[in-house]
């Protein structure tokens, strides 16, 4: 087990809001997130687990094939003394880099009369506008297929200063960032209580595995993942689920939780039902539907083929 407090602290350079600390350990700077204070009194819980959330999620991306920030998770004694169970994030920034987190880019693409919002539109427009960006249909790509995982995960906090892009100092060309900021997924605000409530009632844990929502919009609505996939009216959100459903593999998704030190086995035993219900229920579904129509799309292209043939 990684004792972070061996560590050097160096000033802070990080914002956000949870309680975080700059790190140098073995020669590497790292974000160390520790748990955070719920903010709501009527929570059961006095800290929330954003550090396992940070760091499962981060490793499920990883597990996909998606660039993603690098991730330990270890124990520091905090100021008061008291031993926490903390997620440390490796920089992925180098001296010739730096982070410009979405938001901060997609201000200065839009028409004054416009507010920067989290709507999928709004973000693909900004992202096409971008005259520092080489490719925006890759970035595009990027985006929804940060978004299928983010789905898989139950992700409700993938807004505009949460995900970015690195820009090269000296060219000032953009490019996506590694993933990083996963700490509120995977029911982050339950307490193992809670979660073993909803593991021996079929009806509330179908109804909290399904009804999650993203932070991102469409229309001025919250997006709800298994609605918005299950319409496929987004091609790229289509597009997205044909390039990633293929990656994710559940039973080594299985194998990162169970093997993920301090969780509970309350906390792992809902962690991979509800990530095989979230894969079950809504990824595959969508998957074979879009699969399908594929195929038939195919069969019309080689009939007309024939026709012009003949």
């Amino acid at each position: 087990m990684i004792n972070f407090h061996n560590g050097k602290e160096l000033p802070n350079r990080f914002a956000g809001s949870e309680l975080k600390k700059t790190l140098l350990y073995k020669g590497k700077e790292y974000l160390v997130k520790f748990p955070d204070p719920t903010r709501k009194k009527a929570l059961e819980i006095s800290y929330i687990n954003n550090t396992f959330s940070e760091y499962i999620g981060s490793k499920i991306f990883e597990s996909a094939g998606i660039p993603v920030q690098n991730v330990l998770l270890g124990t520091y004694l905090s100021d008061s003394n008291k031993e926490k169970i903390v997620c440390a994030c490796e920089d992925f920034t180098s001296s010739n880099e730096r982070l410009v987190e979405f938001n901060n880019m997609a201000i200065s693409n839009i028409e004054a009369e416009y507010q920067m919002t989290t709507d999928i539109h709004l973000i693909e427009e900004s992202i096409y506008a971008n005259k520092f960006l080489s490719e925006p249909v890759h970035i595009i790509e990027k985006f929804w297929n940060m978004f299928i995982i983010d789905a898989l995960i139950g992700n409700v906090d993938r807004h505009n200063s949460n995900w970015g892009f690195l820009e090269n100092m000296q060219t000032h060309e953009l490019t996506m960032a590694p993933v990083y900021d996963c700490g509120s997924s995977l029911f982050s605000l339950d307490s193992d209580m809670q979660l073993g409530i909803l593991l021996s009632d079929d009806e509330q844990f179908r109804n909290r595995a399904y009804n999650v929502y993203s932070c991102l919009k469409e229309n001025g609505k919250r997006i709800q993942y298994a609605a918005f996939m299950e319409e496929m009216k987004h091609e790229h959100c289509n597009k997205a689920m044909m390039r990633m459903l293929p990656y994710i593999d559940m039973q080594e998704i299985n194998t990162i939780v169970n093997e993920t030190e301090f969780l509970s086995e309350q906390r792992k035993a809902f962690y991979n039902k509800v990530l095989e219900f979230r894969y079950e229920k809504i990824l595959l579904p969508v998957y074979k539907k879009l699969l399908c129509i594929e195929k038939e799309n195919k069969k019309e292209t080689t009939k007309e083929e024939m026709k012009r043939r003949i």
